[in-house]
């Protein structure tokens, strides 16, 4: 069998043996967030302080509302009490620019789709230190180092975590979509994205029946909306007819609904591609379908 995003997927392994209370004894604490859908830093700090923590997680931009959270600062607190941390870069590297050398995360990860890469591809970074404390996570061809009946011996980082075929054609092109990306520009393509999504956010706040979910100080590319009236997913079917492609539901982020009060929600996002005028085209068919199910 081919493998696809191995080394990720042993890091996710490896977190997921980690969060099993029966096994551990560990649980995860979430950092609370307030009415706006920002992380609450001087709670996060309590938590620091009052919890013995042994990893820091968060995601470097939120899928359901697009936060950007302040992941250095986030950082620099947990490394000023020594401990690891974890940044999920899915929902960040295709909207802003990232430096991990500066950054400071221990581990950091991100997904080839969301950047226009093909699916079934990523990629886990990580500081040496780590990945070569880390046992393998399977067997295969080109991990090991030495075999014999008695004892093997396995390969240094990265190739431990990479057995058996990887997914070549998958990473030639992930690396040119980065390729792409980069000559594009990441500060271009963030104010370019800032711009479209402030227009979706003025253009939306304009609707009366439209009710946005979390207002971040920060967001990225990502508005979600509900329609008085309408579920989340009538409006999705309606706004197809239209020829508008949103999301609908609760996005695999449900602790995120709940802390809004709601179930689901219309997302809508945009990408390097987006205009104002598609911007123009979402709200003038939101008013034709509130005019006629609203």
């Amino acid at each position: 069998d081919g493998k696809e995003m191995s080394t990720t997927m042993a890091f996710v392994r490896m977190m997921a043996n980690l969060l099993k209370d029966r096994e551990t004894g560990a649980r995860v604490v979430p950092i609370p967030v307030d009415d706006r859908g920002d992380l609450d830093l001087a709670a996060y700090g309590a938590l620091l302080a009052d919890h013995p923590v042994a990893l820091v997680s968060v995601g470097a931009v939120s899928n359901a509302i697009g936060t950007v959270n302040p992941v250095a600062e986030i950082i620099a607190m947990a490394k000023a009490r020594g401990l690891p941390v974890v940044i999920d870069g899915a929902q960040a590297v295709p909207h802003q620019p990232v430096d991990l050398a500066t950054l400071g995360a221990d581990f950091f990860a991100f997904s080839g789709h969301k950047l226009y890469a093909p699916t079934g591809i990523g990629a886990l970074w990580g500081k040496a230190e780590h990945l070569s404390a880390m046992p393998p996570y399977q067997g295969g061809g080109d991990m090991i180092e030495t075999v014999t009946f008695e004892a093997s011996t396995y390969a240094g980082i990265p190739a431990r975590f990479e057995a058996g075929t990887p997914h070549i054609a998958g990473a030639v092109g992930l690396g040119a979509a980065c390729d792409w990306l980069g000559g594009l520009g990441m500060a271009a393509v963030a104010a370019h994205e800032a711009e479209v999504t402030q227009a979706l956010v003025e253009a939306l706040s304009a609707i009366p029946q439209v009710r946005l979910i979390g207002t971040p100080r920060e967001r990225a590319s990502v508005v979600s909306f509900l329609v008085e009236g309408l579920h989340p997913h009538d409006l999705g079917t309606l706004l197809d007819r239209y020829g508008v492609c949103v999301r609908v539901g609760h996005h695999c982020a449900q602790p995120a609904m709940q802390c809004f009060g709601v179930d689901a929600t219309v997302r809508a996002s945009v990408g390097v591609y987006n205009t104002v005028d598609d911007v123009a085209v979402l709200a003038d068919s939101l008013t034709r379908i509130i005019t006629l199910f609203g």
